[in-house]
């Protein structure tokens, strides 16, 4: 059983902002029964500035982008948006990550709803403090290098059902399916491949690979979540002068490859250490390139890297381009 120990934050919803256990929604409702939730997630970071939300409107055009392949009828604009993570940020110190959901709230019979209404969320929180301490069950524990199972049933996500580049509930199920039974099985994370057989990526990250000679490769990102972390990676790089090739990768290049490592909001720059219980490159990550990508990442999320400072937004202003 978790706790009964609520934390004390304030979820913005449709422009009000409710105490934490009062933030619910309807059991029947349209998106908890057809999973029709679209969602964003991003961080924020203590830094010299004050807190900072790393790419508030990179993540935000991804939203808008998640609503509009779901068709939710989001009715408010970038602006509103962005004001609304804002206030619900500086409603909540100490957060560490915000969560921007859209939904259908109202009880429907049809897949289709009569009501179309989309209800906004915005949670400013810390994921350990706020929900990991309350359950009984602790969360799993990663490694420092992950152990990587490479998903044999279970492809990506397809176009031709629910594109992939929607953060929508729906899309996460299979994903789920197969990282559950990852798990059971001792490891940390999955890698699914695509319709084609092609590396693709995890439930909730990106993949990238180093060959001998340092070259990165990743998915091209038609097939694959438009990750905010997997964009300021392949920004990063390409600022240093690293060769970067986004291309269709075989899953055998895994084993070849010096380096591998995942990115994701929550991940940052995670290596690989084993895929299939096989051991990535000399089998001592971090190797060079993951390890020097993932400490300027670092510095940059905490303002630290003027090159890349226009990537947060600073709680002190609100103006686009200003932060």
């Amino acid at each position: 059983m978790e706790s009964t120990d609520t934390p004390q934050r304030l979820i913005w919803i449709d422009g009000e902002l409710v105490p934490w256990a009062e933030a619910t929604v309807h059991v029947l409702s349209h998106s908890h029964q057809r999973a029709s939730l679209v969602f964003d997630y991003m961080s924020l970071h203590e830094t010299p500035r004050g807190p900072a939300i790393f790419r508030l409107d990179d993540h935000l055009a991804r939203f808008r982008t998640s609503t509009e392949l779901v068709t939710l009828p989001l009715g408010r604009d970038h602006a509103a948006l962005r004001e609304a993570v804002l206030g619900a940020v500086r409603a909540n110190p100490g957060a560490t990550v915000v969560k921007i959901s859209a939904y259908l709230a109202s009880v429907e019979v049809d897949v289709v709803p009569v009501d179309e209404h989309v209800t906004v969320a915005v949670a400013a929180y810390d994921p350990e403090a706020d929900i990991q301490a309350h359950k009984a069950v602790k969360p799993w524990k990663y490694r420092p290098a992950l152990r990587i199972w490479l998903e044999k049933d279970r492809r990506n996500r397809r176009r031709d059902i629910m594109d992939p580049h929607a953060k929508v509930a729906a899309n996460y199920a299979s994903p789920m399916a197969a990282k559950w039974a990852a798990r059971k099985n001792g490891y940390d994370e999955i890698l699914l491949v695509d319709e084609n057989g092609f590396l693709a990526e995890g439930p909730t990250t990106n993949v990238f690979l180093v060959d001998g000679e340092g070259t990165l490769w990743t998915p091209p990102e038609s097939a694959v979540l438009l990750g905010v972390t997997r964009r300021s990676i392949l920004e990063i790089a390409r600022k240093e002068g690293r060769k970067v090739v986004e291309e269709p990768i075989r899953p055998e290049a895994l084993i070849e490859a010096s380096e591998a490592f995942l990115t994701g909001t929550t991940a940052g720059v995670a290596p690989i250490g084993t895929v299939d219980d096989r051991p990535i490159g000399d089998g001592d990550p971090p190797g060079p390139v993951s390890r020097a990508l993932g400490k300027r990442f670092h510095r940059i999320t905490c303002g630290e890297d003027p090159v890349f400072d226009h990537w947060l937004a600073y709680l002190n202003t609100s103006a686009p381009g200003k932060d």
